[in-house]
């Protein structure tokens, strides 16, 4: 039988499932700000930020929350293969295949986007857009251009930021909205809220202040960070409820098994 850590451990596996999704000040705050300026008649929209601050999840989210309400697309995975991204395109414009074996003209798929205009509103999310090439990028700002496309392009925020650096995009990227690391407050909300949505009362009041104190040390506030961690903290936790219960004491969580999760993880050096 599983115990209580084999299972606890799983609420921290990284996921984008909405299901999944902790409400928080922050995210919501974000969420709201993405859903004005789709609102708004902007060509183009970035959603930016380092990874694991909860761009993909915001983007799944604001997908499923008004994909039957308006003419949006999610492009979840980044098809970097030039050819296929605009035979998706394609099919998303005209609501047709293609012939196997046949290319799109750029060129035609403009002229038919400058038709749109005034008739439908596509919204595109695009995410992990870093992944697409610097060709792919600039056509998808001339599709913006004929404005019956808006897209929301999604992308990590790096140390030269190169994308959004460039002039076209600068002057085509009217709102952006910057996800950040979470404070130390909300990342105990958001550690509690996840247990004890999945009925881990005992597991979540374990973990005290000082706990998260450490975590936030160790995580800088990064969802995907807290995950990891977290997970690794209950599978030791795992390890020792099976092979040495004297190490664990129910009622709160050790700050040596923390510190043994963020060593393996390489927060720490010996």
């Amino acid at each position: 039988m599983k115990n209580r850590y084999s299972l606890a451990k799983n609420v921290f596996v990284d996921s984008i499932d909405i299901d999944d999704y902790i409400e928080l000040e922050s995210a919501l705050s974000a969420y709201k700000q993405l859903e004005n300026s789709i609102e708004k008649p902007l060509k183009m929209i970035l959603l930016f930020g380092r990874p694991g601050t909860g761009k993909s999840i915001l983007l799944n989210r604001i997908y499923k929350n008004l994909k039957y309400q308006k003419e949006i697309h999610y492009f979840e995975t980044p098809t970097v293969n030039e050819k296929e991204f605009f035979l998706k395109l394609f099919k998303v414009l005209t609501k047709k295949e293609l012939p196997k074996h046949t290319e799109v003209n750029f060129s035609a798929l403009i002229e038919f986007s400058k038709k749109l205009y005034g008739k439908r509103e596509i919204i595109i999310l695009l995410d992990e857009a870093q992944m697409y090439s610097s060709e792919i990028m600039e056509k998808i700002r001339l599709l913006s251009d004929t404005r019956s496309i808006k897209f929301v392009v999604s992308l990590h925020k790096t140390e030269d930021e190169d994308l959004i650096a460039k002039e076209h995009f600068k002057s085509r990227i009217w709102e952006i909205i910057e996800l950040k690391n979470i404070t130390q407050e909300e990342q105990a909300s958001y550690i509690h809220k996840k247990l004890l949505k999945q009925n881990f009362f005992e597991v979540a009041n374990s973990i005290k202040g000082k706990n998260i104190k450490l975590i936030h040390e160790f995580t800088k506030g990064n969802y995907r960070e807290c995950n990891k961690l977290l997970f690794t903290i209950f599978e030791i936790y795992e390890y020792y409820e099976k092979n040495d219960l004297s190490k664990i004491n129910y009622n709160k969580m050790s700050r040596k098994i923390i510190e043994m999760a963020g060593l393996k993880l390489g927060y720490i050096y010996v």
